[in-house]
């Protein structure tokens, strides 16, 4: 009898793992199949944490990270949105049409970044990254007249450059952008297939409805011999990886901490709403209080071509400002933005 209770469980618990894992794994295929991903992830952490962390890596004298960013990084927001004409899952980066990423602090946004059509978008806050970094930024009025609409960067307004015009460059043996390294289909289906099953066999999965169609999903795992699974499945495909992605090798992972990770999935009518991870354990120091990372869906900045943009000349930075030789116009070509006007809404600002 004692016998039967006890394999009870034990096939409850297997049920119930593999219920969880399942209703998981789905709610990552369902943003997968979304055209739009949308999503904020923030920084669970406080200063004095941040501060013990990094006295903890041994800085150098007069290195130490400043109060200020500190103060800036634990709260810290990156909100992100990218739209595809496709799935997100079938999507290349020809089937994207729009990207957004914002990067924010407690008192405002530092940099933001757009890509939509043939252009590229950015601006920053020249005083809060100072702030930051505790370095001052160059006036915008000390920079030479070929500076251009770099002045306009250090003012903090919004500038664009055409990627066209970078890539050609680049082709050109002006200075560029390399090409950005991305994986085939058939190797990113095989890292998922490899990584689910780490997953399936590492992972302890527990659930709890929360009511009105929300549930709530808890993932527990040892976080070295996690990562040392995953990596052991990578390797065989590394021939297939972008060049210059090296593997940490096993005595690289000797001294990462074992302890247990917990993430906490909150999924609204089976799609994924919010993700909390707990990594406070993995710094094995007792000052660092609270160390996490938070993730909301639905919470992203919207892809729109910014009103007011500024044209950042790669052809008179390479002549001038960065002495590098001229391009002619037909190397660099122009791009015409109308008919993105048409599907992408200017921002008011």
């Amino acid at each position: 009898m004692t016998g039967a209770v006890f394999a009870g469980c034990v096939a409850c618990g297997t049920v119930e793992q593999l219920s969880a894992g399942k209703k998981l794994d789905r709610a990552f295929e369902k943003l997968g199949e979304k055209n739009t991903i949308s999503f904020e992830i923030d920084l669970d952490t406080d200063a004095a944490s941040l501060k013990a962390l990094d006295a903890e890596s041994d800085p150098e004298p007069g290195e130490e990270m400043p109060d200020e960013a500190a103060e800036m990084l634990s709260g810290a927001k990156i909100k992100v949105t990218v739209q595809s004409r496709k799935p997100i899952a079938e999507s290349g980066e020809k089937d994207l049409v729009g990207t957004a990423l914002k990067i924010s602090g407690p008192d405002g946004d530092l940099t933001e970044y757009r890509a939509i059509g043939d252009y590229m978008y950015l601006r920053t806050d020249p005083d809060a990254i100072a702030k930051m970094t505790g370095s001052p930024m160059p006036a915008a009025e000390d920079l030479p007249p070929q500076a251009g609409a770099l002045k306009d960067v250090l003012e903090g307004k919004w500038v664009k450059f055409s990627t066209k015009e970078m890539e050609k460059a680049a082709a050109d043996g002006q200075d560029g952008p390399a090409p950005a390294p991305s994986l085939d289909s058939s190797t990113q289906k095989k890292l998922v297939k490899a990584l689910r099953g780490v997953i399936i066999h590492e992972v302890r999965f527990k659930t709890a409805g929360g009511g009105d169609g929300t549930e709530h999903i808890t993932a527990t795992a040892p976080f070295r011999t996690l990562l040392t699974d995953l990596l052991g499945e990578i390797r065989p495909l590394a021939k297939d990886l972008p060049p210059g992605v090296e593997l940490p090798t096993g005595k690289d992972l000797k001294d990462v901490p074992d302890a247990k990770v917990k993430a906490d999935f909150t999924l609204k009518n089976g799609e994924l709403a919010r993700m909390d991870v707990d990594l406070a354990k993995l710094a094995d120091n007792a000052k660092v209080k609270k160390l996490g990372l938070t993730l909301r869906m639905g919470h992203g900045t919207r892809p729109t071509v910014p009103a007011g943009a500024t044209k950042l000349d790669l052809k008179e930075l390479a002549q001038g400002f960065l002495g590098g030789p001229a391009m002619g116009d037909a190397e660099l070509g122009q791009s015409d933005l109308s008919g993105l006007d048409q599907d992408f809404p200017k921002d008011e600002s």
